[in-house]
């Protein structure tokens, strides 16, 4: 396992060369990655996001893509279309793949395309496929949508339908950088302009195998069962109005065993449980009046949730 642990210290390193900081985001889209999942990542304007999404795929030699989404985009932007062409006096139709042919997709402020929009990623991110008319194409594995949200600026977004929040492994927080981070960004970005070049470290079959092992993983049964009891507590909680699916149980299994990797040890730990429980929750549970009246956000609302099924 200390293998392992050196190759995710690597990454984490080569990644250091473009982003300062922002270690538990970056530990959190590898657990993504590993768990063949997708992720929300929410932060203000200008933390970043896009750069380190693009990093990352560039040290594992994935295919980056980005969509900006706007109102006014729609399905087949996303998906691709037919196009007619022309060769040797015929005409034929020929299918145009869309952005969401590659191995990472940043789908940038997604809330900001229509419900119809956000709804061409559904089959793709379930199904690893893309069907458009009456043709289905796969796409290449591995396969992630890494979404962005602005917590700012509401006029303008749309809701994310709770079908398709619920298919996103984990919603990541970014946070602003502290004092010293920010001297350092200044100090490496404010003078002159440098081709910060990073070397691969995966590819994608070894990608593929840490996926497998991942799933691999030992996890304790009393762990098993205090997972079961946090997600089922979820559904009559007295902060919540709307609890968590069995896909979020089987998730938080999932990322406990990847953190545990990443960590480089051979079982999952309580503080793996604990640590992943507010990415994969945070988006899948819904604040009723009374914890709203009390002024607590949902992490707050998940600390308590914990405290009370130790």
């Amino acid at each position: 396992m200390q293998a392992y642990k050196k190759t995710f210290e690597d990454i984490k390193a080569e990644i250091s060369k473009v982003i300062v900081g922002q270690d538990e985001t970056i530990e959190q889209i590898l657990v993504a990655l590993l768990c063949d999942s997708h992720a929300l990542i929410e932060g203000y304007p200008g933390l970043a996001k896009t750069t380190m999404v693009r990093t990352i795929a560039r040290l594992m030699e994935l295919k980056f893509s980005r969509i900006q989404n706007t109102p006014d985009l729609m399905p087949s932007d996303i998906t691709g279309t037919y196009l007619i062409e022309e060769t040797a006096g015929k005409k034929e139709f020929r299918f145009q793949p869309g952005p969401v042919f590659a191995n990472v997709v940043l789908a940038d402020e997604i809330n900001r395309a229509t419900p119809k929009t956000q709804s061409a990623l559904l089959e793709a991110m379930q199904e690893k496929q893309v069907t458009v008319g009456n043709s289905t194409f796969k796409l290449d594995e591995p396969f992630f949508v890494l979404a962005t949200m602005n917590p700012i600026e509401q006029e303008g977004t749309y809701i994310l339908p709770e079908a398709q929040s619920d298919r996103f492994l984990l919603k990541i927080k970014v946070t602003y950088p502290n004092y010293q981070e920010e001297m350092e960004i200044i100090n490496r970005y404010g003078a002159e302009l440098k081709d910060r070049r990073v070397k691969v470290v995966l590819n994608k079959e070894q990608l593929v195998s840490l996926q497998q092992l991942t799933r691999q993983v030992p996890i304790a049964s009393d762990l098993k069962e205090r997972i079961v009891k946090i997600i089922t507590k979820t559904r009559g909680f007295d902060l919540f109005s709307y609890g968590a699916s069995p896909r979020a149980t089987v998730g938080l299994i999932l990322a406990s065993k990847a953190r545990a990797l990443i960590a480089g040890r051979n079982h999952v730990a309580t503080e793996d449980v604990l640590k992943m429980a507010y990415p994969v929750l945070r988006h899948r549970v819904i604040l009723n009046f009374e914890a709203e009246r009390k002024g607590m956000n949902t992490d707050d609302a998940i600390t308590q949730l914990l405290d009370r099924t130790k």
